[in-house]
């Protein structure tokens, strides 16, 4: 896996201004569609103990899927791995942007978080 991840999806404004903001920066990143290529679930795993989020948070809840799946009721008597074995399963089940940088990682797009996984 490179040095840092960022997963995104192409379409939404909030990953391209990340993207824009990440570049400003200087960094250097995988860059990955998050759609066309799902983290897996070590890589799911990795960003919950790296970004030290609870797992619901990994859900894009605004998400057209997770409305249709009817999530907001499943997921209350969801296992762990029940969780990570959906969210690999359907890139767009999972919120986005998602950057892992060394030993941290961020869930959705706030400079002052993408700051401390940079530093």
């Amino acid at each position: 896996m490179a040095e840092s991840l960022f997963l995104q999806y192409p379409k939404c404004s909030t990953c391209r201004n990340a993207k824009k903001w990440l570049e400003a920066q200087g960094a250097e990143f995988e860059d990955r569609n998050i759609a066309l290529q799902p983290p897996t679930k070590e890589e799911l795993r990795d960003v919950l103990n790296k970004s030290g989020l609870d797992i619901k948070k990994l859900f894009n809840t605004s998400g057209q899927k997770y409305r249709e799946l009817g999530l907001k009721d499943k997921l209350k008597t969801m296992s762990e791995e029940e969780m990570l074995d959906l969210l690999s399963s359907d890139g767009m089940l999972v919120k986005r942007p998602i950057f892992v940088h060394g030993g941290k990682a961020t869930v959705g797009f706030k400079e002052a978080e993408f700051e401390r996984v940079l530093s």
